[in-house]
């Protein structure tokens, strides 16, 4: 399978090429201010270049489903549906939290209880979340949890936890039992959905083109700027 990836889940913007399960190309931005909107597609035209130099037929374009940044999620989806049309490719999904796990699972040596937790900011003391075993086995649904120092207190009395995401830092100063422990710089990236999408492909885990939404997990809630002068 040849597949080009999207994510656009957090802050970080990112496309790659797969062929045969080996990244051929790779575009990364990790901007503070996100841009995804102006930065996705100039990275999608370099990596479709690149799969035309290389003489290679995308068979289906995989993006990060959520959950995450509404509006990254909707630029993403966005973008991979259009691809789909115009390649007459596949559409897979992959799961953020389960594509940040999997970097964690092939950068750490675990022992049979150790539990990863990807956690992606949701503002405040919220954060998405789930909680994976080192086969990436789902034991705890996603879920959008408000973070205090009771948080996840029977878990941590029977495992230790890796914490990791955009939402773990602010937890560091909240989540302070022993079994609790953070690791840094881990973020969905596009290169690193490869193995999940080629795992989906096989099983025939398309999604539907036109009707396919991202994981939101909540709904998009708007906000009326104070102190707004109207003439």
């Amino acid at each position: 399978m040849n597949a080009l990836c999207i994510e656009t889940s957090t802050e970080v913007c990112s496309v790659a090429l797969a062929r045969d399960g080996v990244c051929v190309a790779s575009k990364i931005s990790n901007d503070d201010k996100p841009s995804h909107a102006a930065l996705l597609s100039v990275f999608v035209q370099e990596i479709l270049d690149k799969a035309k130099q290389e003489n290679i037929k995308i068979d289906a374009v995989a993006v990060s489903c959520g959950p995450g940044s509404y509006t990254g999620l909707r630029i993403g989806v966005s973008t991979a549906k259009g691809l789909c049309y115009g390649l007459e490719a596949k559409l897979l999904a992959v799961n953020t939290l389960e594509l940040m796990a999997l970097a964690v699972k092939q950068s750490h040596c675990l022992d049979e209880n150790t539990l990863l937790c990807p956690m992606i900011d949701a503002r405040r003391m919220e954060v998405y979340t789930a909680f994976f075993d080192k086969d990436l086995k789902n034991i705890r649904p996603t879920s959008a949890d408000i973070i205090d120092e009771n948080s996840y207190s029977d878990l941590l009395k029977e495992h230790k936890i890796l914490f990791f995401g955009n939402g773990a830092a602010k937890c560091r100063s909240t989540l302070t039992h022993e079994n609790a422990i953070f690791v840094e710089n881990i973020f969905p990236l596009a290169e690193n959905m490869i193995s999940l999408s080629e795992r989906a492909f096989a099983e025939n885990r398309f999604e539907d083109v036109a009707y396919f939404e991202p994981f939101y997990l909540k709904e998009f809630v708007t906000t009326t700027p104070k102190n707004k002068i109207f003439n």
